[in-house]
């Protein structure tokens, strides 16, 4: 019979789930985090326990908050356990779980109520897993989108704000008014320079506000830039009776995750930091490398592997990585065109790093899907596939490859039109219509500029894109896969 979790049950868990080693009662809170996700909970709430665990950082706990609906569900079933979390590790050797203590406190999803934590002087970071697109950039500019229907709101009723950025802009006008040193603010989430990204979106909505105070903010709040990494699937029934079943914890929000995590952070923290370098966090003057690495072979990778993928028939990514071809594909793309133009980093070995990559994508336990990987192509592939292709276009080195990538993208684009796949991008039915002319006339897709940008122009990109259309047509996936990966060799 499972243990329902809660600090009186934890000395009554099983003898193989870890616990916290430190009295919880004993942290107060130093970070308060917005958006507490599975991600965040096997991320950065693991690293925190861990060094807790140590001795280190007790005045560094945290307290969650949210403004969505789907926080407050998550804040209820915390709240019934005391705030702690099950965390499994996926590994294929044997699955490992560790109870979670670093959280000690949760908003009420309420203005105010978040405004009051943001000026409590004891909270110096705040923390952010918004997701990739909840930062309101402009898809044209790439910078903040300040005429987002949802910005106009906040700064129309500054007092009363609904999203993430007019909260933080509210926290920080009080804290300035109040004397108080302002908070760290630390962007979590899995885009390129999100530090700067952040800024730009906090910045941006205060000067719809108070120009006076978006100065102040501009040149007294520090934004660190970190790279974070560790594949973390949604919980759904299968995860919450996994735990219950393997390790006897009735756990009503679980998380599961690979054994594998990654955070590399800018060490710019004016009100202090924990010593998260002593739980092996990188701590380093500029992480835009380490960045550019993982969108490009861990991100870009998973796109790669992706759209063929499912247009053969796979639904686990561990089954498409089983699929010697689209292995051999992601190994050779990615070592002929992708790290060829990478900007090297001292003692990192970027073909060891893609080995681990691949590893990863092939862990059964991790029952992650292609559906999944597939979601947000029109997102995804600028941040993570595009960006390679403009840099070798400017070098002069191989696209041929990028251009088949983008091309299977595109095929699976149109395959979705025949209603057995959906396609999950909230600009599917752009998508859909520029994929299938593209079938008589491969620019069309690349006339998406909101996507695209003037890669329509380029015209070596073009004919190898209309070149790797014309061969999925002729000679399928498979095929086109494997003469690929013989032209590598």
């Amino acid at each position: 019979m499972a243990t329902n979790l809660s600090n009186d049950t934890l000395n009554a868990l099983p003898e193989a789930v870890a616990v916290p080693e430190y009295d919880r009662g004993a942290l107060t809170p130093g970070i308060l985090h917005i958006g507490v996700g599975n991600f965040h909970r096997a991320h950065m709430a693991w690293y925190l326990d861990r060094l807790f665990a140590q001795g280190e950082g007790h005045d560094w706990a945290i307290v969650g908050a949210g403004i969505k609906s789907f926080d407050a569900a998550k804040r209820e079933a915390l709240k019934g356990q005391d705030w702690l979390t099950t965390v499994v590790e996926l590994d294929p050797a044997a699955l490992t779980a560790r109870v979670i203590g670093a959280m000690v406190d949760f908003c009420e999803i309420d203005s105010a109520a978040l405004t009051a934590r943001l000026t409590d002087p004891a909270i110096r970071i705040v923390s952010l897993t918004v997701t990739e697109g909840g930062y309101f950039v402009d898809a044209e500019t790439g910078g903040f989108d300040s005429a987002h229907h949802e910005i106009v709101d906040d700064a129309q009723t500054p007092d009363d704000p609904k999203t993430v950025f007019g909260l933080l802009v509210k926290g920080l006008k009080a804290r300035r008014d109040a004397g108080l040193e302002p908070f760290t603010v630390m962007s979590c989430d899995n885009l390129p320079e999100n530090g700067h990204v952040a800024k730009a979106a906090v910045v941006g909505m205060a000067k719809l506000v108070d120009p006076d105070l978006a100065a102040w903010i501009a040149a007294n709040v520090a934004f660190p830039c970190g790279m974070v990494d560790c594949i973390t699937p949604a919980t759904g029934p299968r995860e919450i009776a996994l735990v219950k079943e393997t390790f006897g914890v009735d756990d009503k929000a679980p998380v599961v995750c690979e054994p594998f995590r990654q955070w590399v952070l800018e060490d710019n923290f004016p009100q202090g930091r924990p010593a998260l370098e002593k739980v092996g966090v990188e701590f380093v003057p500029d992480v835009a490398p380490y960045e550019t690495m993982k969108l490009r072979i861990l991100n870009a990778g998973h796109a790669a592997i992706a759209y063929p993928s499912a247009l053969l028939g796979h639904h686990f990514v561990h089954e498409g990585m089983q699929d010697e071809d689209v292995t051999a594909w992601l190994k050779a793309l990615m070592r002929a065109e992708v790290i060829p133009v990478l900007p090297e980093i001292g003692g990192v070995d970027f073909d060891a790093y893609l080995e681990k990559c691949a590893e990863r994508f092939a862990n059964p336990e991790v029952g992650d899907t292609i559906a999944r990987l597939c979601l947000d192509g029109s997102n995804r592939q600028p941040k993570f596939v595009l960006p390679t292709v403009r840099e070798a276009l400017e070098a002069g080195s191989a696209i041929q490859g990028l251009a088949l990538e983008v091309a299977l993208w595109c095929r699976y684009c149109a395959e979705t039109t025949k209603g057995e796949i959906t396609l999950e991008d909230e600009r599917a039915p752009a998508l859909q219509a520029a994929a299938l002319k593209a079938q008589t006339d491969p620019s069309a897709f690349l006339a998406l500029t909101d996507i695209f940008g003037r890669l329509g122009e380029a015209p070596r990109f073009v004919e190898a894109f209309a070149a790797a259309l014309a061969e999925l047509e002729q000679k399928g996936v498979r095929a086109v896969l494997r003469e690929y990966v013989a032209a590598q060799a």
